[in-house]
Order: C-alpha cells, then sequence, then structure tokens
C-alpha cells in the first residue's frame, strides 16, 4: 500500500532527491541516480530511486565505476527503513555501511536559548566582507573535528601526551578557498538553501560550526562540528538548537540529522530530536 504524502519517510525521500537537483546534475543508472555536482562544491551522492526496486549489487558495481571515472567519491546514501534490502546488497557490493542514527525534531520539545560559554553564536552573512575568511575558517574546525585521532607522544618518563587541535592548529590549517567555491556557498545562502553557523570567541576565534540545508518544508542538519580544544562547551548543543529554531522560524515543518553513532545521538535527544531509524552511508570497502 502507498504511504500518504505527510509520511515522514515519503517526505525525507523527497528531501534527498530535490535538494542536491539546483547544484548538480543527474545521471540515471536503473534503480539508483547518481547526482554530479556542477562546479566547485561538495559531491553529492548516489542513491535509490524513489518508487524504484532495490538496487543490485551489479547496479551499485556500475555506479562506483562512474563515479571513479569522474573523479568523485564512491557514496551512497539511503534511509534503511524506506530500502530495508539494499543493505545486504551494498555488503555484498564491496560497501561498507555506517548506520546513523536517524532523528526528527519534535518542535514542542526544542531546548531554549541559553547563554554561549566563552563565546557568541552567529549564522555566517553570504554578504559580508567576512564570509569568505569564515566559511574558510568553519570549513577548518570541521576537518579537525571528523579528522584523523589526536596524535599521541610520550614524555621522558613515559606518560602519554595527547595532542588536541585548537586555535593554533587550525589557524595554520585554513586556506584561502578559492573564489568558485566562495560563490557556489553565497548562492546557495542567499537562496535560503544553506546557511552556516559558528560559535566565536574573542579570544579564540571560530570554535564550532554546523549547517543547516533545506529543500521546501525539510530541512537538514549536518556537519555540527567543534574544535577538540572546545569540547565538552555544549557548541554543538547550542548550534544544533539555534539551526533548528531558525528552520521553524522560516516555515520549515520537518526538521532532521543523522548522527555519527548512539552517544551523539543521545546527546541530540536532549536538544528536542527523536530518533525515527536509521540512515545509512556507504563508501567503499574493497576496490573495483
Amino acid at each position: 500500500m502507498a504511504q500518504p504524502d505527510n509520511d515522514v519517510f515519503v517526505r525525507l525521500e523527497r528531501f534527498y532527491d530535490a535538494l542536491p537537483r539546483p547544484w548538480a546534475r543527474s545521471e540515471d543508472f536503473g534503480p539508483l541516480v547518481l547526482f554530479v555536482r556542477e562546479g566547485e562544491g561538495w559531491p553529492y551522492y548516489a542513491r535509490p530511486v524513489i518508487g524504484a526496486d532495490t538496487p543490485s549489487a551489479a547496479d551499485i558495481t556500475a555506479v562506483r565505476r562512474r563515479q571513479r571515472d569522474l573523479g568523485a567519491p564512491e557514496a551512497f546514501e539511503w534511509v534503511h527503513e524506506t530500502t530495508p534490502d539494499l543493505l545486504a546488497v551494498a555488503r555484498s557490493a564491496g560497501l561498507e555501511v555506517l548506520l546513523a542514527p536517524l532523528l526528527v525534531l519534535d518542535p514542542a520539545a526544542l531546548v531554549p536559548d541559553l547563554p554561549v560559554d566563552g563565546g557568541a553564536l552567529r549564522v555566517l552573512d553570504p554578504g559580508a566582507d567576512t564570509f569568505p575568511t569564515d566559511l574558510a575558517v568553519s570549513r577548518t574546525v570541521a576537518n579537525l573535528a571528523f579528522g584523523t585521532p589526536a596524535p599521541v607522544s610520550a614524555t621522558a618518563d613515559g606518560a602519554l601526551i595527547v595532542e588536541v587541535a585548537g586555535p593554533a592548529q587550525r589557524d595554520a590549517a585554513t586556506a584561502e578557498l578559492s573564489d568558485g567555491l566562495v560563490a557556489s556557498f553565497r548562492k546557495r545562502a542567499a537562496s535560503g538553501a544553506h546557511a552556516t553557523a559558528v560559535i566565536d570567541s574573542a579570544t579564540e576565534g571560530i570554535l564550532a560550526t554546523g549547517g543547516l540545508m533545506r529543500s521546501g518544508d525539510v530541512a537538514e542538519i549536518a556537519g555540527v562540528a567543534t574544535l577538540p580544544s572546545a569540547r565538552r562547551r555544549g557548541y554543538a548543543s547550542q548550534i544544533t538548537a539555534a539551526l533548528a529554531r531558525r528552520a521553524l522560524t522560516e516555515g520549515v515543518s520537518l526538521i532532521f540529522l543523522s548522527a555519527g553513532d548512539d552517544d551523539a545521538a543521545r546527546l541530540y535527544t536532549k536538544v528536542g530530536f527523536r530518533r525515527i531509524g536509521t540512515a545509512c552511508i556507504a563508501e567503499p570497502g574493497t576496490p573495483l
């Protein structure tokens, strides 16, 4: 039986399919569609075609070859509850699948604004002269937060020292973004399709960041990250809540996110989100 249009999973499928289309071209591979980035910006994914049968291992292999030809990441995304049989197929095709908790906001449970410890929360203004620099720094914060584990060294007496990335490492790793990439982000921000929030310290600079991606009345919060030296200050929760509140004021009625693991999911439930399912994010486990 067909699901009603107001079913949350139907709305999520439409969001995942619609979000890349203004910024990418689509290539069809039977029951899979590959979104290919046009110009500079982050690369997109392949995912099941709405209403199609479960893709086969051969379908996945064909897309992976095309992604390799394009120099694009071999990335696939889908919602397990919508396409439950794809998990086993993807694994049989050599993909490793992250099972990410999928959560939606309960607007009535959204936590109130709270003072920010040691900083101020703001949304980047695409028209500001500082936008290119702020965007570059925020992307570096995310890279350091989601990057390789912190290096460990030992002192002469054998004590271990964990080298946690802080403002100095952030500044050293930040590079100027190309004009094309900045223009792309400016265009999307000006259209209302994307917003970047940061927590900024007067003494330490940008310490945390997160993004809001919108299509119609559905929005996703993603890329919430805190500079390792600034963790445990509640910044991730505050950015998530602020972006959710912004989306609600702009008329969004379904706000969701995918957590990296169960611990992160528990953090988001304290903000006002509840788990509804599992987002599958797949990358190669074995070469073709």
